[in-house]
């Protein structure tokens, strides 16, 4: 059995019709050779070949039809999702999650771990972790891993697998890089191809793969307001070095010149990846002791360890110092997603990397300010959700493309 090229990028004409034909079969089987053959639109005997191959490799299976019209029963194809399995691991606003995913998405083991702190030795060793634990559970399926998959933030180098990622040096940040290769030092380890991508390409890729419908070929997917994945014509677009996606300018030496005021000229400047929300509920509670007092007894929590998911607990109880810092940041995601929709005028905008548990009132505070400021044109037809695969996004994303590598190599 090959092993997967997880660093070539470019696909034969043989590869991609693996892909579409493997696909369609993921999404739709079980469905029969002629059904393929005319959504493809390529004749019945050309997809009777690579049918072949699927099944000489068991990646696919035929069953009869138990109802016919007279004559032969038609024989119909399906994926079979036993013939392999991937690792996906993916860090979260929260948390990190880890996964064993089969070849139609569905997941057969999860572990996830809360959020390690924002620096490159913590989030390295918490990875290394999560990936070992979901082997550990899955010694039954060793055999048929394909490889594994990681979504990080930050800026993935595609020759060698290093990272570099914002690390926070008093109130100023900078952009560390991991001391040695992480993709090297994870094949090491556990002798699997290993792909590594940000986490918004990895979120992107896999609400596509796997969760929206059919026909959507231009998507973005906002990791809260400091990165987004960008899909253009159906494959996520990297960028000449692969560091797309990335919507803020940063200079630490004159950040302080910016004001952020809503739609001021700070909106370029890189945000919190809570949007600040934390902090200006914070900020809210130390001026009003009555409100704060309600605020802490609603969610168990001191001025000091407020954090997101208690900010989200008191909002969906109505507390007016949550809703008022929600409705604030709901607005200034609005006002940079309207300026993305203007730019590359996508189908869906999907909301993610937790901020899935902001809650409707965010959602609708969005998508009216989106609609406000945005062209008219830009936003006709424009669908803008929350992420349907919430927490298991940049897991299964990342996932999700070691088995596009596996259904175009056919490992």
């Amino acid at each position: 059995m090959r092993t997967l090229d997880c660093k070539r990028e470019e696909l034969t004409e043989k590869e991609r019709r693996n892909i579409e034909i493997l696909e369609i079969l993921r999404r739709r089987g079980p469905i029969s050779r002629p059904d393929i053959s005319k959504e493809m639109g390529i004749n019945v005997v050309t997809i009777s070949n690579y049918v072949d191959e699927f099944i000489k490799r068991s990646l696919v299976y035929e069953k009869e039809l138990d109802i016919s019209e007279g004559g032969r029963r038609p024989v119909l194809l399906d994926l079979n999702p036993q013939a392999g399995f991937v690792v996906g691991a993916g860090l979260n606003l929260m948390n990190m999650v880890g996964l064993l995913v089969d070849l139609k998405g569905n997941i057969v083991t999860k572990t996830q771990v809360a959020r390690p702190r924002s620096n490159v030795k913590e989030i390295s060793e918490a990875l290394l972790e999560i990936i070992r634990e979901i082997l550990r559970r899955s010694k039954e399926y060793t055999a048929t891993i394909k490889g594994i998959g990681v979504g990080l933030a930050g800026l993935v180098n595609k020759r060698d697998g290093s990272v570099h990622w914002p690390q926070k040096m008093d109130h100023y940040y900078t952009y560390a890089s991991v001391d040695l290769p992480l993709g090297e030092l994870l094949e090491r380890e556990f002798n699997l191809p290993v792909l590594i991508e940000n986490d918004a390409s990895c979120a992107c890729f896999g609400e596509h793969w796997l969760a929206m419908e059919q026909g959507i070929k231009h998507a973005l997917y906002m990791f809260s307001g400091v990165g987004c994945g960008i899909m253009m014509n159906g494959e996520v677009y990297r960028g000449a070095q692969g560091y797309a996606g990335e919507v803020a300018i940063y200079n630490f030496k004159e950040q302080d010149l910016f004001r952020c005021g809503e739609a001021k000229d700070c909106f370029v400047k890189r945000w919190e990846v809570d949007l600040g929300i934390v902090d200006e509920v914070k900020q809210l509670l130390a001026q009003d002791k009555m409100l704060a007092a309600s605020f802490f007894k609603l969610t168990a929590t001191t001025l000091e360890n407020v954090d997101l998911k208690s900010v989200f607990m008191a909002a969906r109880a109505k507390d007016p110092i949550a809703r008022q810092a929600l409705d604030a940041a709901a607005k200034r995601l609005g006002i940079k997603i309207a300026s993305l929709v203007n730019l590359l005028n996508p189908q869906v905008v999907v909301i993610g990397g937790g901020l899935e548990d902001a809650g409707e009132d965010f959602l609708n505070k969005v998508n009216l300010t989106v609609r406000e400021w945005a062209f008219r044109e830009a936003v006709d037809g424009l669908k803008i959700t929350f992420s349907s695969l919430r927490e298991n996004a940049v897991a299964l994303g990342a996932a999700s493309l070691i088995m596009r590598k596996a259904f175009a190599q056919l490992c």
